[in-house]
């Protein structure tokens, strides 16, 4: 299922219609987000420089992690940082995002930092400018790619940073032109959703065409936590987890798979579930109350005989039809069959539904026979 992003995100957006793009969510419980990032920023990396991607390059917004670190990310990756101007442009918000560094350079109070990273860089200096920072990722992207020759990914790695000092609203019109833009192949972001109200994850995900929520294996309550009991569970969670994605169809359907993660090395290894599993996990709500049958509940409903239900007994069987009393047949000398039926299937443990009539006066709906076209 990571790899079904993985090509989402490879085989970019379609002609007329917005690019592909992707919200992780991850929460305390389950704090797998980064590395899940990580996972599909290197495989996006390894699509552009086999050619098989619809992007040229990647524009990433640094917000919580220095340029370095993705420098040493390519590098553990097996990647030729040295040449990763040419297809990797970093827009670092990370290590002056309000401009106080700059403004106590000026006055002599420190040094210019050194950046210290491979990897081609351009710092902003104020995160709270959406406008400028739109501005700062398209001309970033377009010195990566020329206009005829295909578009560029943006990756952001977390826009809980971006919430800090700006409005949702905001955050979502800057998302929003990013993915409406022709030049902009695929975007994908991270949110920590524990730190925020409903309403901003939800306003996210209905941007998105891809939802993708972690979870953890077991779920703890505060008092659970604080049982040395429960410590072997707690640090389950935090070497495997659940992923759920959820894919949005161009037809408006919805598309829900899940997979199982855990810690190897550095880096995440996915593994399916099984469709049971799946299916249990992601469409059954989550109730507090029994949806399902025990075996003995199915039993009994297997047992009960539904109103002239064919028997297959071989006999022909008369059926009380609500237009005779039960006096009037015994006066005939004929037993009514519901009655033979009933004495039957008294010790037989099956259930039966009879239908009595409140009185001989009463009309039925037709002079003929209601139920002549059913099998008897």
């Amino acid at each position: 299922m990571a790899d079904s992003i993985s090509r989402a995100l490879r085989d970019g957006a379609l002609e007329g219609e917005h690019a592909p793009a992707l919200t992780i969510k991850d929460s305390i419980d389950s704090p797998f987000g980064l590395s899940v990032f990580d996972h599909l920023l290197s495989q996006l990396c390894s699509n552009i420089l086999a050619g098989k991607s619809q992007s040229r390059g990647i524009v990433l917004v640094a917000l919580s992690r220095s340029p370095s670190f993705y420098a040493n990310l390519l590098k553990s990756k097996g990647m030729d940082v040295a040449s990763s101007y040419k297809w990797f442009r970093v827009l670092d918000c990370h290590t002056d995002p309000l401009g106080w560094k700059d403004r106590l350079m000026e006055r002599g109070s420190i040094t210019n930092p050194s950046l210290g990273t491979s990897v081609s860089t351009n710092l902003c200096k104020d995160v709270r400018d959406l406008d400028k920072l739109f501005s700062s990722i398209l001309e970033l992207g377009k010195g990566l790619v020329v206009e005829s020759k295909g578009g560029f990914s943006v990756a952001i790695d977390l826009v809980s940073e971006m919430l800090r000092h700006t409005s949702m609203s905001s955050v979502a019109g800057l998302l929003s032109n990013l993915r409406s833009n022709n030049q902009v192949s695929c975007l994908f972001w991270l949110l920590h959703s524990d730190l925020h109200e409903t309403r901003v994850p939800a306003a996210l995900e209905y941007m998105s065409s891809m939802v993708a929520h972690i979870e953890p294996m077991a779920r703890l309550t505060d008092i659970q936590k604080d049982n040395s009991e429960n410590l072997s569970l707690l640090e389950h969670n935090y070497k495997r987890g659940k992923f759920h994605v959820r894919f949005k169809r161009r037809n408006g359907r919805v598309r829900i798979m899940s997979e199982e993660f855990y810690v190897e090395g550095l880096g995440l290894k996915f593994k399916s579930v099984s469709f049971e599993d799946a299916i249990s996990q992601s469409l059954v709500p989550k109730v507090q109350f029994n949806l399902q049958l025990s075996e003995k509940e199915r039993n009994d409903r297997a047992k009960v005989v539904l109103p002239f239900e064919h028997q297959d007994d071989g006999k022909s069987t008369q059926i009380y039809d609500g237009r005779r009393s039960h006096d009037e047949l015994t006066k005939i000398g004929s037993e009514p069959a519901f009655v033979e039926k009933a004495q039957q299937n008294e010790n037989s443990g099956r259930g039966e539904i009879i239908y009595f009539r409140d009185s001989d006066d009463e009309m039925p709906d037709s002079d003929e026979d209601p139920d002549d076209d059913l099998d008897i």
